[in-house]
């Protein structure tokens, strides 16, 4: 199953994370968890994401039963999230592939 991670530097990573939440609860499931620092989970089709969030950044870990699915997946969470931090002016993220957990 592929995988791939990224993250993103900012000091406003629990405010984009309850934004990502709020906005993908729309559409999909979405779990979030504000007790433990700010964590959520939503599935965008086939293709599933974690997000953590502190004072630090944003982070994101992808897992698809496929690489179009994979794909797919990265491009709603980085369009999302670069369209709330425009006023970091975030063009994109850096994902990694990932071993599967």
């Amino acid at each position: 199953m592929p995988t791939a991670t990224a993250s993103y530097q900012t000091e406003n990573g629990r405010r984009y994370l309850i934004q990502l939440c709020k906005h993908f609860a729309h559409k999909i499931d979405v779990e979030y968890d504000a007790e433990h620092g700010g964590n959520g989970r939503c599935s965008f089709g086939p293709a599933a994401a974690k997000m953590s969030a502190d004072d630090t950044g944003i982070r994101f870990a992808l897992s698809a039963p496929d690489e179009e699915s994979l794909d797919r997946g990265k491009g709603v969470i980085e369009s999302h999230l670069v369209r709330f931090a425009f006023r970091e002016k975030l063009e994109r993220l850096d994902w990694k592939s990932a071993e599967p957990a």
